[in-house]
């Protein structure tokens, strides 16, 4: 009964750290990581190179989590939507918390100096970025750009580390998922408005108004979808990839029709549903054209 309750407590508090840094969103993430590493591999990049460049997806990513929580904690306990994370509750102490972020941010770097020198050098303004967006709101209503670019930082990084040299293709996939991300985040903060006029904090839906920046995110995932495009034509993909685009282009429809301004219920399932499967979407048909379609 000893070990199993040991088990169980263990499988808890790991449970507490998978949900602080809500590591299922790295579905959001990684699918373009893989997406830019398979073209300018033109196939399946050595298993290596392929795990340093997960590895470094992942981490950065963590860091990045943990110290937004480390950053936000008391705005998230006064907060009712936020109020019950793990840090405002005691669930993950403040040590715990700071821990989780020097250990991800050292595999982040130790990563990309597995995978060349310049992903090395680029890991640190890398990361710089990637922390920075945690106090972007209490000074910018450019905060969700701030994140998007955040993210975009993923598939320019993977392509680095696969051909380390700066090209187009991936540059125009970084701003796609930039206007994506902004698109949907600025969705998404239709559920904090009341509370970020109240404390002064700073966001689209707060700059320009519900309806405003809700146009604002149907034009930013307009760019999404022609930067996704752009990206196909500059590194030679084909069918797959532009049948899942018109699949995207019908998910994020749905979700700014679910969107009601004057009634953001329905956000959770905009956020997570829709966009989720925008990125699988988008990684298998890009994958068709490698895997199958593209001559030996």
């Amino acid at each position: 009964m000893g070990g199993a309750g040991l088990t169980v407590r263990a499988a808890a508090r790991l449970a507490d750290y998978l949900r602080l840094v809500r590591f299922e969103h790295s579905v959001f993430a990684l699918p373009f990581v893989l997406i830019a590493a398979f073209a300018a591999a033109g196939g399946l990049p050595t298993g290596r190179r392929l795990l340093w460049i997960v590895v470094a997806t992942v981490s950065g990513r963590t860091a990045a989590m943990a110290f937004n929580r480390l950053a936000d904690r008391r705005l998230d306990a006064l907060n009712p939507r936020t109020a019950d994370r793990e840090l405002p509750t005691g669930r993950v102490s403040l040590a715990a918390a700071a821990a989780l972020t020097v250990g991800a941010a050292a595999a982040f770097v130790f990563a990309a100096a597995q995978l060349n020198r310049l992903c090395l050098y680029l890991s640190f303004p890398a990361l710089a970025w990637l922390l920075g967006y945690s106090y972007t709101k209490r000074f910018t209503a450019l905060s969700h750009a701030w994140l998007g670019a955040a993210l975009g930082l993923g598939p320019l990084g993977a392509w680095l580390a696969l051909r380390a040299r700066w090209e187009l293709a991936p540059t125009v996939l970084a701003g796609g998922v930039l206007c994506w991300v902004a698109g949907f985040d600025i969705v998404y903060s239709l559920l904090d408005e009341g509370f970020d006029r109240r404390t002064g904090l700073h966001s689209a839906i707060v700059r320009l108004g519900r309806r405003r920046a809700l146009h604002l995110a149907r034009l930013l995932h307009a760019a999404f979808v022609a930067a996704v495009g752009l990206f196909g034509l500059l590194s030679g993909l084909g069918p797959g990839l532009y049948l899942a685009l018109a699949g995207v282009v019908a998910a994020l429809a749905y979700e700014h029709a679910i969107v009601d301004p004057d009634e953001p219920s329905r956000v959770n399932t905009a956020f997570f549903t829709m966009n989720g499967i925008v990125s699988f979407a988008l990684l298998a048909g890009a994958c068709v054209d490698i895997f199958l379609l593209r001559p030996a």
